[in-house]
């Protein structure tokens, strides 16, 4: 079944409007459910469409332009369509929040690897304009090759099958830079070089293919777990500028539109969380950031003696007190305290209680991690407040829970200027007259800093599971 170029277009326009809305839906939390389902008719729209024109061919005009590949075609086609919807709800019917994050980073490589199996492909094939095309060519291979072995370190630190501390050559940055300059001189050689010196061309674009396997390893690899949140945004990115790239290989207008609102969006998005964590976007992108996950890096001065409380004494602190702030981290979603602190959050306001939350933005691993907790436990949106929102009120604050959060509150952020995490914008929950914190040890943080937070007076530990907590201040109440 062929189908009209003029309609063929027109699906992709329509496509990438809904792709736009879904960008415009997800930015709030009201609107989130709807932007993705934007995204999800978007999708279905623009893949139906594209195997009639890969199967049936394009006319224009009445006349065929394109032949498709026909009924041999669709016999490729469906079934892998059919093994990879039936895989990626299998998937997403498993995976716990917690997995998100090393779930993107993994789904990243496949963007990777299609832009390097299509430029490979389209190396192989003539075109109008040979160099624009030789171009697209490396481009693309570049690109998809950093994004996939990028995303895979990213997987596995994230998923702890390898250890977060950096791992970098000796001057790792001029191997990076040298990296990008020969790979720069092989895409001229390409170029320049004869059409028909077929084996001297799949040579040197081989060549610059293992480099650039290398370099997205090597990225990644150097950079440390306290910013992976910013390298899964940065990927992201990579992984839209990839799908461009195959999107011109290919000549798919919204392969084109879909890559670029991807990789530009998620480049914003690291933008802003390295803002968030007072890191410059350029070092961390090039491996210059990080410790390892659970270090002693910063915890070698003395706070004191840390105090501890039970449950009963968190309730009757909360039946007292005016006004409480939430500020959940990543112990929470491990814990999958969420809905238990949905149900403490319910009875405290029934009791007149103002209970709000304050969410960091690089709170847990993935940026928006906590308001999806939240939301999936049907906290109300208007109470879930960001970082800049909310830090001017602490100060009068009855009591602050700190769930499960560690580095986003540690105050050596501002009080020790060599502190590896000095300059991050955190929460200023120690200004509240009570500050009680969940934790199942006094174990550091993921960036391995030690929190002066868990010392102060006004501080109080209480030590266990946190959905268990929960549940016991909520039986106390």
């Amino acid at each position: 079944m062929t189908i009209s170029y003029t309609i063929l277009q027109g699906a992709y326009i329509v496509a990438g409007l809904l792709f736009i809305l879904a960008l415009s839906g997800l930015s709030k939390h009201e609107t989130a459910r709807m932007g993705n389902r934007y995204g999800m008719t978007g999708m279905a729209i623009a893949l139906v469409a594209t195997v009639l024109a890969a199967t049936g061919g394009t006319t224009v005009d009445g006349e065929l332009v394109s032949h498709g590949s026909g009924l041999a075609g669709l016999g490729w086609i469906l079934p892998a369509v059919v093994i990879a919807a039936g895989v990626g709800i299998t998937v997403a019917r498993r995976v716990e929040m917690t997995q998100m994050p090393e779930l993107i980073a993994i789904l990243h490589s496949f963007v990777g690897l299609a832009a390097v199996l299509v430029g490979w492909n389209s190396s192989y094939e003539g075109a109008a304009y040979p160099t624009i095309h030789d171009v697209e060519v490396f481009v693309g291979v570049f690109i998809g090759a950093v994004t996939f072995t990028g995303s895979i370190v990213a997987y596995l630190k994230l998923s702890a099958r390898i250890g977060s501390a950096p791992r970098m050559l000796p001057r790792h940055t001029q191997v990076n830079l040298s990296i990008i300059l020969v790979s720069i001189a092989l895409t001229v050689v390409y170029v320049v070089m004869d059409a028909d010196a077929t084996l001297g061309r799949q040579s040197i674009l081989g060549i610059m293919t293992l480099l650039a396997l290398f370099l997205g390893w090597h990225l990644v690899s150097s950079i440390g777990g306290g910013d992976m949140p910013v390298v899964v945004s940065m990927l992201n990115s990579y992984s839209g500028w990839a799908a461009a790239a195959a999107g011109f290989l290919l000549n798919n207008d919204l392969l084109i539109i879909t890559g670029a609102l991807v990789g530009s969006s998620g480049a914003y998005l690291s933008y802003i969380m390295c803002r968030a964590m007072n890191r410059s976007f350029f070092s961390v992108i090039s491996g210059g950031f990080g410790v390892e996950a659970g270090s002693s890096a910063g915890s070698g001065e003395d706070y004191g003696e840390h105090r501890e409380i039970a449950a009963a004494g968190v309730a009757s602190l909360l039946t007292s007190a005016r006004s409480v702030i939430i500020t959940p981290g990543y112990g929470m979603a491990t814990a999958q305290a969420q809905h238990a602190v949905a149900e403490l959050t319910r009875q405290l306001r029934a009791k007149d209680i103002d209970v709000r939350f304050g969410i960091h933005p690089v709170a847990g691993r993935l940026p928006g991690h906590m308001n999806v907790l939240l939301a999936e436990a049907k906290v109300p949106y208007d109470i879930v407040l960001e970082m800049d929102e909310i830090n001017d009120d602490f100060d009068d604050t009855d009591v602050v829970l700190v769930i499960g959060a560690n580095d986003t509150v540690n105050p050596a952020a501002i009080d020790e200027p060599g502190s590896p995490i000095a300059g991050m914008p955190v929460l200023h929950v120690w200004k509240a007259k009570d500050v009680i914190v969940f934790k199942r040890s006094m174990a550091t943080g993921y960036a391995g800093v030690q929190n002066p937070l868990f010392f102060k007076e006004n501080t109080s530990m209480l030590f266990g599971d946190a959905k268990a907590r929960v549940e016991d201040i909520i039986a106390a109440l």
